[in-house]
């Protein structure tokens, strides 16, 4: 089985916990969450540390 991206790990994190993209202010405004999943942004460490602490994960899942 193929390892998931960061973003569809993301995606997936987000829709388990009933999250919106506004409900990550650590990541950033909605906007810039959206881009990310879209894939016109890229996570900076900081938002990836965040995110794996935010949700109980690796680092390496955003990775």
């Amino acid at each position: 089985m193929p390892k998931a991206s960061g973003v569809e790990a993301l995606r997936y994190l987000m829709r388990e916990h009933g999250m919106s993209q506004s409900e990550l202010p650590s990541v950033g405004t909605q906007s810039v969450v959206s881009e990310v999943l879209s894939g016109k942004r890229q996570l900076n460490l900081r938002q990836i540390r965040w995110l794996a602490e935010r949700f109980g994960v690796s680092v390496e899942t955003f990775i």
